[in-house]
């Protein structure tokens, strides 16, 4: 009886076990998301632009150029550990040497060329919902640009979370392909959410987080801690910022408030980037952030 019984507790964790390996497993793209015409390098600066890759690849003490270096090593401190940008310039000892849907998947879906998971610390999340044709254009573009023989740093992950595997179960609560400002919206303010949902992750940094690190979408842009620890990221619903449409596309292409201060911190790179884009496209998130459901400011 015991050793029926032992043997039934043996086969539950077995089965338990394979189930939590299958549906902890990295998930690719699909073939037919990676396949398509060859990209375009000047559409792909662009959506460089629009997703701030320059923002945590170029390296901390990099000088300003024509053509960003992205040899990667800036540091990023949270409460799972510190991670560390990697080198993704066209090099051997960047992301040369991987084919273009190996990019994809890693941009799009976390996964590496080996299989592993990546960290969130990369906003795949939002990534995901980019369109696959604005991915190869950003391929062609980062393929352009000028190779980085630096390595990589390691992450600095404490155990549990220095198991990549756990992190497909976050991937299993946290990937949504689905807008999290929903229904039809006008058309600018439509492609507003595009650039500001997908391309420009905004929420990664201005909407509060669980605790386990995914994204509260009730509270989606209503600000959130700083997670240096010097004071807040500010609500940019309706409910926390009052400007304007027009204030604030002026406000995303120059770095001016209505008040006449300006863009500090990490706000001036994301600004510095928003600028390349075309007017219209700042005046369409201008729109979308008009378009957020308020988020009461958090009580101070």
């Amino acid at each position: 009886m015991i050793g029926r019984a032992l043997g039934a507790v043996g086969a539950v964790v077995v089965l338990a076990g394979g189930a939590g390996w299958v549906l902890t497993a990295p998930e690719p793209l699909p073939a037919l998301a990676v396949q398509g015409p060859p990209g375009d390098p000047a559409r792909g600066e662009l959506v460089f632009a629009a997703a701030g890759c320059a923002s945590c690849h170029v390296a901390p003490d990099a000088e300003a150029g024509d053509a960003p270096v992205l040899a990667g090593g800036r540091a990023f401190v949270s409460s799972f550990g510190t991670f560390h940008a990697p080198n993704i310039s066209p090099s051997p000892q960047g992301v040369g040497d991987w084919s273009d849907a190996e990019i994809m998947d890693a941009v799009m879906r976390g996964v590496s060329p080996s299989g592993a998971h990546y960290y969130p610390a990369l906003p795949y999340a939002a990534y995901d919902k980019a369109d696959p044709g604005d991915m190869r254009d950003l391929v062609a573009y980062m393929r352009a640009l000028p190779p980085s023989e630096v390595e990589s740093l390691p992450h600095e992950v404490p155990f549990p979370f220095s198991i990549r595997r756990g992190v497909g179960l976050w991937k299993q609560l946290n990937l949504n392909e689905d807008w999290t400002v929903a229904g039809d919206l006008p058309p600018d303010a439509a492609r507003g959410r595009y650039l500001a949902e997908a391309l420009g992750h905004c929420g990664e940094c201005h909407t509060p987080r669980g605790p386990l690190g995914g994204l509260d979408h009730e509270q989606w842009l209503g600000g959130a801690p700083n997670p240096s620890g010097d004071g807040r990221i500010p609500n940019i619903t309706p409910a926390g910022l009052d400007w304007s449409e027009e204030e604030i596309a002026y406000y995303l292409g120059t770095g001016f408030t209505p008040e006449f201060d300006t863009a500090g911190g990490e706000m001036a790179i994301v600004v510095s980037e928003l600028a390349k884009l075309p007017e219209e496209d700042r005046a369409a998130i201008a729109a979308y952030l008009k378009a957020v459901p308020s988020v009461e400011p958090a009580a101070e």
